[in-house]
């Protein structure tokens, strides 16, 4: 299916069930209210899945990799190598995102979109390598149109899989040293914020040198594909990356499913925002995970007016956020179907007798 059909395929959630979901909400044995946000999240999962009565379910987190021209600037916390590195240590579970993605009861699903290394030696990763890493966004465009829409596919199919193989929420995670410089682009590009806004020091280094570097880089990749940045898709192509794309696709192709998603820190949120420019219905289906410590990531909460579910300055990415959120998202879900009412628990409603929760 072509991008363009998958977007085609995505509607907007149905609204008409709102008042009597809000309602059924209202009715639990509990002041309104007094559950917060929980209560904002099981009504936004109702909405999403289409389901009058949801169920916790299959969860997955698809794991996109690839690697970045741009580390040749050589202001990265770690070298390129680390990506694969990396990618090993998840498939023999020792990385952050199989501990706790083990501890709430989370698949996690590790795919090869464009690591710069030869993988096809490692056992359990979905080999799905578009290309051998993007090319240097400050010399020219990361990718070709087909490149970005091949990833942008990777993505979409993953979706499809996870639906057809009974997951009934999906979340986002990646793995690419250098991964906050294209996310950071991007949310310049698209958002209106500055550079040196939506720029912060990644997962690794705080050397303030570095940072300019880096900043210095986000302008001037902005400057040399700035013909290319009057459109999502097409800015995601110029400075965007292979996982970044990737993760596009999983967005719009869990909408197009009717499967909530998760949506991690900078690097998911650079990828969901593009999926929502180019289909806004999108946005229906997400769930922000948490607002990571990166100052770049703020600029997106505000942008997409999301709110997060974890406020814990996570910055690691790989899906970590993520993956925690769903546990939180599953407490919201079960307050909704096996919480009792008023009326079952022979109750009186504080609407109808307020002494029944006494100041």
């Amino acid at each position: 299916m072509t991008l363009e059909e998958t977007i085609a395929r995505i509607r907007p959630v149905d609204r008409s069930q709102e008042a009597s979901i809000q309602s059924h909400i209202d009715n639990l044995t509990k002041p309104q209210g007094s559950l917060g946000q929980l209560e904002n999240i099981a009504k936004r999962y109702v909405l999403a899945s289409g389901q009058g009565w949801p169920s916790v379910g299959k969860k997955r987190v698809c794991v996109f990799a690839g690697d970045h021209g741009m580390v040749e600037a050589g202001f990265t916390f770690s070298e390129q190598v680390v990506t694969g590195q990396i990618v090993r240590n998840m498939l023999a579970g020792g990385a952050g995102i199989n501990v706790f993605s083990r501890h709430v009861g989370v698949e996690v699903e590790c795919i090869d979109v464009g690591i710069a290394a030869d993988m096809s030696d490692a056992e359990g990763l979905l080999d799905r390598k578009v290309a051998w890493g993007t090319q240097n966004i400050g010399k020219g465009p990361a990718m070709t149109m087909a490149e970005c829409e091949a990833a942008v596919g990777v993505g979409i199919e993953r979706a499809q899989v996870a639906a057809a193989e009974g997951v009934t929420m999906v979340a986002t995670g990646e793995m690419g040293i250098g991964n906050t410089t294209p996310s950071s682009a991007l949310l310049a590009a698209l958002l209106p914020c500055s550079v040196p806004e939506a720029t912060g020091p990644g997962a690794g280094f705080k050397n303030a040198d570095g940072l300019r570097a880096k900043i210095a880089l986000i302008e001037q990749a902005l400057e040399v594909n700035r013909a290319a940045l009057d459109h999502p898709l097409t800015a995601l192509a110029a400075v965007g990356g292979l996982e970044i794309a990737a993760l596009t696709g999983l967005c719009l192709g869990a909408a197009e499913h009717k499967m909530p998603i998760v949506v991690d820190g900078i690097i998911s949120s650079a990828a969901a925002l593009v999926a929502c420019r180019l289909c806004p219905e999108v946005a229906d289906y997400m769930f922000l995970a948490h607002q990571s410590a990166d100052p770049g990531h703020a600029y997106f909460v505000k942008g997409l007016g999301l709110q997060p579910i974890l406020q814990l300055d996570l910055r690691l990415g790989e899906g970590t956020g993520s993956v925690l959120a769903m546990h939180l998202i599953d407490a919201a879900i079960k307050m909704y179907t096996e919480m009792a009412s008023f009326t079952a628990a022979k109750v009186t409603n504080p609407e109808v007798n307020a002494r029944c929760y006494p100041a």
